[in-house]
């Protein structure tokens, strides 16, 4: 309607109601703005719960999230990392990470505790350790094309990307789905499966 993308939009919105360097609030007002005005395809509260209770039961150091989007997701992950631990965000659409830098930058987590790297997963995957410094990740979190998701797995399995008792959650298995990849999980004799039942986001 105003030529503005809606993640544009949200973030505008950010911008006049979020108290800056207020990671739960930036959230809290994300959440406000997909209720009352336009839904995003974020994690949203109820699952966010989720992402929030592993992450106290593991205390990661190294997270890889695939697919910041708007930087919800991310802003999420970040808060609840342990002191000296780093997020990895990998986003694929230059116009969503040109948002999610902002909403990064705006919930108060500088580049040391943040590192938002754009680009397609599966040429940043094999670049990790030698570009960025990822030796290997305690916690992924994949929130992309849910296509992606066996393959990315395989390409962080053959780089020897995931630390041994890596989590790795998956948003979305179910609907709209990832068949393949939540097929191979169950068979591959290297994961301990469980599915977490949520509520679709807004």
């Amino acid at each position: 309607l105003t030529g503005v993308p809606r993640e544009q939009r949200a973030f505008q919105y950010l911008l006049a109601h979020a108290i800056p360097g207020d990671p739960r609030h930036v959230l809290q007002t994300f959440d406000q703005w997909c209720y009352r005005c336009e839904h995003l395809s974020s994690v949203g509260p109820l699952k966010g719960r989720i992402v929030e209770r592993l992450l106290y039961e593991r205390a990661p150091l190294r997270v890889l999230e695939l697919g910041a989007y708007c930087g919800y997701g991310t802003v999420l992950l970040a808060q609840g990392l342990p002191p000296g631990a780093r997020l990895y965000a990998v986003e694929g659409d230059p116009r969503h990470a040109a948002v999610a830098e902002k909403v990064i930058r705006l919930a108060g987590f500088d580049e040391q505790r943040v590192e938002l790297i754009v680009g397609p997963s599966e040429e940043v995957i094999p670049r990790l350790r030698e570009k960025h410094g990822l030796p290997k990740a305690d916690f992924v979190f994949m929130d992309h094309g849910k296509r992606c998701y066996l393959r990315d797995l395989r390409l962080l399995e053959s780089h020897r990307l995931l630390a041994e008792g890596a989590t790795v959650l998956a948003d979305n298995v179910l609907f709209p789905g990832a068949p393949h990849f939540l097929q191979y999980a169950k068979t591959c004799g290297k994961y301990r499966c469980k599915v977490h039942r949520a509520s679709l986001e807004y």
